[in-house]
């Protein structure tokens, strides 16, 4: 059972950043026809697909629909993210914004300084697909164990991932940082180009409130140094790596 229903106008003027992808009535109707929610009762209202508790398009208290990485697939298939830039983090679905020039500098550099700094420990990734059980992150730049020749599937882990973040810096260090601390990534940096510094989360662990939550925050500027966690041995100029 499905309904589609439109409250408002969509917002004029959209934050910045990443942001739940919005869908109009064809899209949904068509995510319909080639069942996509195999028989869940879904609504969408404002452009967002929401899921009923009891199974009734009337109940008051829909909940936002969590996107499966089967999903998600299939709605890449159907040609639906053509054009866009998403990601599949914690079963939502989020679009990301245009990259500026100094975000396409940085990940470059990063890359490229990682890539010294790892040789003969793990090979550099610009973003490629990090599977988890209801998340597919790209990271910008991710340094992962053994050689590329070992994989035949997205890579689960990592040994350091680096966001680069000019528009996402809320995102990175938010939902970002919960997502990749609950995947037990023992160390994250968000590289923030618009106030040259570079941050470094690191120490998982499980929280009070429930989750997992990075429990050291460190922040370099660019005269700074530091090396990652898997390679202790190279620290890393933080010059080399901003635009």
């Amino acid at each position: 059972m499905s309904t589609a229903i439109s409250l408002a106008a969509p917002d004029p003027n959209p934050p910045t950043g990443p942001r739940p992808v919005q869908w109009n009535g064809t899209q949904f109707h068509l995510m319909m026809q080639r069942g996509v929610f195999r028989g869940q009762s879904v609504l969408l209202i404002n452009g967002h697909v929401l899921e009923t508790h009891d199974g009734f398009p009337t109940n008051t208290n829909p909940r936002p629909f969590r996107w499966t990485r089967e999903q998600y697939y299939a709605l890449g298939k159907l040609g639906l993210f053509d054009g866009r830039r998403v990601e599949l983090i914690n079963g939502e679905i989020f679009e990301m914004s245009p990259k500026g020039w100094p975000h396409v500098v940085g990940c470059r550099k990063t890359a490229e300084a990682l890539e010294k700094t790892f040789m003969g420990i793990g090979w550099v990734a610009r973003q490629e697909p990090l599977g988890t059980v209801d998340s597919e992150p790209e990271p910008d730049v991710s340094v992962l164990p053994g050689r590329f020749e070992d994989y035949t599937d997205h890579p689960t882990t990592a040994l350091l991932i680096v966001e680069v973040a000019d528009s996402s810096l809320d995102h990175d260090t938010t939902i970002k940082a919960e997502l990749y601390a609950t995947a037990g990534i023992a160390d994250y940096w968000v590289l923030d180009v618009i106030h040259a510094r570079l941050l470094v989360f690191r120490d998982p662990m499980p929280i009070a409130a429930g989750g997992v939550a990075y429990h050291t925050h460190l922040t370099f500027g660019p005269s700074d140094s530091v090396a990652p966690i898997a390679a202790m041995a190279h620290a890393v100029r933080i010059a080399d790596l901003l635009p």
